[in-house]
């Protein structure tokens, strides 16, 4: 299998075409249905596309009106070539549904795909992991098990928690915050949505990878994509 290190912006044009969108070391679609039998119709589909070498690095959430599809390699935590075949396979499943790949930015959807991250700032990484960890029953990211890298859920339902270091107490500023990370072609609008219902941009100086928004009382929160990271 091939697990060549694919950079974002390869993983990005190799797939954007189709629909899906590089969120986070992943790439995820949503198939907008009419049922939630038809949701499982496109998930039998997209296993049976798959195969059995790819149902490691499938995973998918059905809902009502929508199917909402993701892949990445459990061994790197990573997108592969492999992942990339596998995009290519599950598109043209869907299609043979009549159905289309989607990753409804632009309003065109309920909301376009994302992965919400939070970010906990410590002066001691290594002393606050442990208790989150055990608190939230959550585990190591694939190859990342040290006493300051992120943590995730093994589900595969809740967001990451990732740590920052603090250099000095700041107890005048919240220390957690969350990182909504959505489709390069979404941001804009996500952030004027932000602006517009009273957030405040505080920092656009590492855009396009990120922008940091605050709210009226100054709680934070990024909007992240891919760009701008390789």
């Amino acid at each position: 299998m091939n697990q060549k290190r694919l950079s974002r912006r390869e993983i990005s044009a190799a797939v954007s075409d189709l629909g899906w969108r590089f969120v986070l070391g992943v790439v995820r679609i949503s198939v907008p249905v009419a049922s939630l039998a038809q949701a499982a119709e496109v998930a039998a589909r997209a296993v049976a596309a798959a195969g059995a070498d790819g149902e490691g690095s499938l995973s998918i959430d059905l809902r009502g009106d929508r199917a909402i599809l993701s892949l990445h390699s459990p061994a790197t935590a990573w997108v592969t070539p492999f992942e990339i075949e596998l995009a290519h396979r599950i598109s043209a499943a869907v299609s043979e549904l009549g159905l289309r790949t989607d990753a409804e930015v632009g309003g065109q959807g309920q909301r376009s795909v994302q992965l919400v991250e939070i970010a906990i700032d410590a002066l001691d990484i290594a002393a606050i992991r442990p208790f989150w960890k055990a608190v939230m029953g959550y585990g190591d990211e694939a190859g990342r098990s040290g006493a300051e890298d992120p943590l995730v859920d093994p589900a595969g339902q809740g967001p990451a928690i990732w740590f920052q270091q603090m250099e000095a107490p700041r107890p005048q500023r919240n220390r957690i915050h969350l990182d909504i990370s959505v489709p390069h072609d979404e941001a804009p609008q996500r952030i004027k949505a932000a602006l517009d219902a009273g957030g405040t941009l505080l920092s656009d100086a590492a855009a396009p990878a990120f922008w940091v928004l605050a709210d009226a009382e100054g709680n934070e929160a990024c909007v992240t994509t891919w760009q701008g990271r390789d």
